[in-house]
């Protein structure tokens, strides 16, 4: 069973702010400058120094260019680059996947094809280095799981290459769909395209932090020091207990029994708890008193999300009271893998059973999206995802390590 990872994203994520946080957190740092070496790219160093965030000692990772590329590079070329690297061919495929999603979200933010975004000389090599280096440190540390909290994107106005733009920029905007995102702090950009499309590819569940036992605490910074205020990412690290290949969780079941309800507005009701932080929503018929039908609602939801769904609950449906009890869960590790389909890229999420198990599914709204901008069925990309993965998987068997 490998390592638990959680992203506490209090000032939000940046590549150089990962970087940081897993050298601080235990990531050793002459073996992360091997691992870089790897991409078979020069023109860079790396530097790491301990620097104060507010009240916080954080490291500092710096890429210093020493000699930017001769040119602007399209995707298929940073594929080219990877595809010729040294590099496990887990990284390959996971640093495609990062480069991919920033490309899309570019694309759609300019009103181009991916395909004709550029990724700019010096740039792209600090490109290169933060997300090849935050996965190649993930993996140095055994991490199989990924957490994250949700992500604070900063507020107020940035300064690009475009001219002014609100933060969060356009690119962090779109990629930010489906993850919680919030602002606060000082009016600046937080959360740059790098790191939201590492969080993205990398973690499994978003929201407050779960139960876990960390063996290490780390932080990363960044370039910016807002004053008064603590620039830095932190993250949580738990090893592996040998007891069991399960981790428990506490939550609490919300119920509520409803017969005279609309059943056209159980949707919308849905997709509500689920943007407030439910965890699992749940409809099953019942006979209620007087013989008539009826509906059982239940929640799963974090004791700190509670109010939340109540909310929902009293204002969208017709209930006058609710039940509430806290359940134990046993929870399989969890963890996201990236495969290609045609049409773009789909999260595999892979859940360990045991040392030599795993089972897989893919992440439906990643397909969803794939066949809404395809015209394909979503059922075809579901099934091309599972087949990608299969096939990944005979050329690469992936028991735990």
């Amino acid at each position: 069973m490998g390592a638990h990872l959680h992203f506490d994203c209090y000032s939000g994520i940046s590549g150089d702010m990962t970087l940081g946080a897993l050298v601080d957190v235990g990531v050793p740092f002459s073996d992360l400058v091997s691992g870089l070496k790897r991409l078979r790219l020069s023109g860079f160093t790396l530097r790491k120094r301990r620097v104060r965030r507010g009240a916080i000692h954080a490291t500092k990772v710096d890429v210093v260019i020493t000699t930017g590329l001769s040119k602007p590079l399209p995707l298929h070329r940073i594929h080219a680059i990877l595809s010729a690297s040294r590099l496990p061919d887990k990284i390959k495929q996971q640093s495609r996947s990062v480069f991919d999603l920033l490309a899309e979200a570019e694309g759609q933010a300019h009103r181009v094809a991916k395909g004709h975004v550029h990724f700019h000389e010096v740039g792209v090599l600090d490109s290169f280095v933060d997300i090849v280096g935050g996965l190649i440190g993930c993996d140095l540390l055994g991490v199989t799981r990924v957490t994250a909290s949700p992500v604070n994107v900063g507020t107020g106005t940035l300064q690009s290459a475009h001219g002014i733009l609100p933060a969060p920029g356009p690119a962090v905007a779109i990629l930010s769909k489906g993850i919680p995102i919030y602002s606060a702090g000082p009016a600046r950009e937080l959360t740059t395209p790098t790191g939201m499309a590492l969080l993205r590819t990398l973690t499994s569940e978003f929201g407050p932090m779960p139960v876990m036992a960390p063996t290490a605490i780390g932080y990363g910074a960044g370039d910016a020091d807002p004053e008064g205020w603590p620039n830095t990412l932190r993250v949580f690290l738990a090893r592996p207990s040998s007891r069991s290949a399960r981790e428990r969780d506490a939550v609490l079941q919300v119920e509520t029994n409803l017969d005279d309800v609309n059943p056209q507005i159980y949707e919308h009701v849905i997709e509500q708890l689920f943007s407030r932080g439910a965890l699992d929503v749940t409809l099953a018929p019942v006979i209620m008193k007087r013989g008539r039908p009826g509906i059982v609602l239940t929640c799963l939801v974090a004791p700190t999300q509670l109010d939340q769904i109540l909310d929902v609950l009293f204002e969208e449906t017709t209930a006058l009271g609710v039940r509430v009890r806290e359940v134990m869960r046993q929870i399989l590790p969890r963890r996201f893998m990236a495969v290609k389909v045609r049409g773009g890229v789909v999260r595999m999420k892979i859940a360990d059973v045991s040392e030599t198990t795993t089972k897989a599914v893919p992440e439906y709204l990643d397909c969803k999206r794939i066949a809404e901008r395809t015209g394909r069925p979503v059922k075809e990309v579901l099934e091309d995802a599972a087949l990608a993965y299969a096939k990944q998987r005979v050329a690469r068997p992936t028991g735990r390590r």
